[in-house]
């Protein structure tokens, strides 16, 4: 297990050189850059050449980019073009902010998704089955940022429960508060991703449960819940956790629509404000920093394998 860890860990180095290449090279194939939203129209042609020098846009795009390069294996990934702060500052401040709310969304979406999904499972067909599926499809079909809109709605305007903006508190400093502030985005990510995670769970379940070694453990006389817990649901679970790791890995940066309905300062909206302003330093370092953990998180998926299911090997 350890060499299989190392030799991923291995691969990341390729993986993150040519992505860094291809994030670079479309960062500047779209039209328009920095200089223009940081001076305005009003700017004059000296004021635009002597910004651009500033910044160091009129070298080379390769020496550009390999300058870069060397300052971010270094873990310097540059200065922010609009607020000159170190870029690996602000995603130190916005990266806690995004992982809190990954992680209390995938918690909403499993305690929703793993009941439904055995409640449907166990009992195919049936009237249950039926109205638990069309949850799930309900669940699947709500937009998120109307589903956000809707709890605003509810728990901030009219029972005036919760706050309408968002703002981030660490779960460790003040957990009460957090929650506060946390619940409604969090909830409206897991009641998507709880849908997608009962699906899958339910049709693993059902094609475990018609599988010949449940008829040989009826056969001894096990009990159907102790087949369940301790044989069908360790089987069943390899493509759950694969579902988890890719909805784990899509918040992280994808969670754009929700962080701007809450107004929650994640990493996925400053990513989407640094494109809007053409800030190539902290549009490159977000992407970076999403695509490790990204890396990261299958990783952890892959090891977990193992651990559900020793019959895998990894050598």
């Amino acid at each position: 297990m350890t060499a299989y860890v190392l030799r991923r860990l291995a691969q990341l180095v390729p993986v993150l050189f040519i992505a860094s290449i291809g994030i670079f090279a479309m960062i500047y194939a779209v039209p328009g850059g920095p200089v223009g939203i940081m001076l305005g129209e009003n700017a004059n042609q000296a004021e635009i050449d002597a910004l651009v020098h500033d910044l160091g846009l009129d070298r080379p795009i390769a020496i550009q980019y390999f300058d870069w390069l060397g300052s971010a294996v270094t873990g310097d990934f540059g200065v922010s073009l609009h607020s000159r702060e170190p870029v690996i500052k602000l995603i130190g401040e916005r990266l806690p902010a995004t992982l809190q709310l990954a992680a209390v969304a995938t918690l909403i979406a499993v305690l929703l998704g793993i009941p439904v999904a055995l409640a449907s499972a166990l009992h195919p067909g049936s009237w249950l089955d039926r109205m638990l599926s069309g949850w799930s499809a309900l669940a699947l079909g709500v937009p998120t940022f109307w589903l956000g809109i809707l709890l605003i709605l509810l728990f901030a305007v009219e029972l005036r429960w919760l706050p309408s903006a968002s703002r981030y508190v660490p779960l460790w400093e003040d957990p009460l508060e957090a929650l506060r502030h946390l619940i409604m985005p969090a909830a409206t990510l897991g009641v998507y991703v709880s849908g997608v995670l009962a699906r899958f769970l339910r049709a693993s379940l059902v094609s475990q449960l018609g599988a010949d070694y449940v008829r040989t453990a009826r056969s001894k006389g096990l009990s159907r819940g102790r087949i369940v817990r301790v044989h069908v649901m360790r089987n069943a679970l390899l493509p759950f956790i694969t579902v988890i790791g890719l909805m784990m890995a899509t918040f992280i940066g994808g969670a754009v629509v929700t962080e701007a309905v809450f107004t929650y300062p994640g990493l996925g909206r400053m990513l989407i404000q640094a494109i809007s302003t053409r800030d190539y330093p902290l549009i490159q370092g977000c992407i970076i920093v999403m695509l490790v953990i990204y890396v990261a998180i299958n990783l952890t998926v892959d090891v977990l394998y193992a651990y559900v299911d020793p019959r895998i090997e990894y050598s």
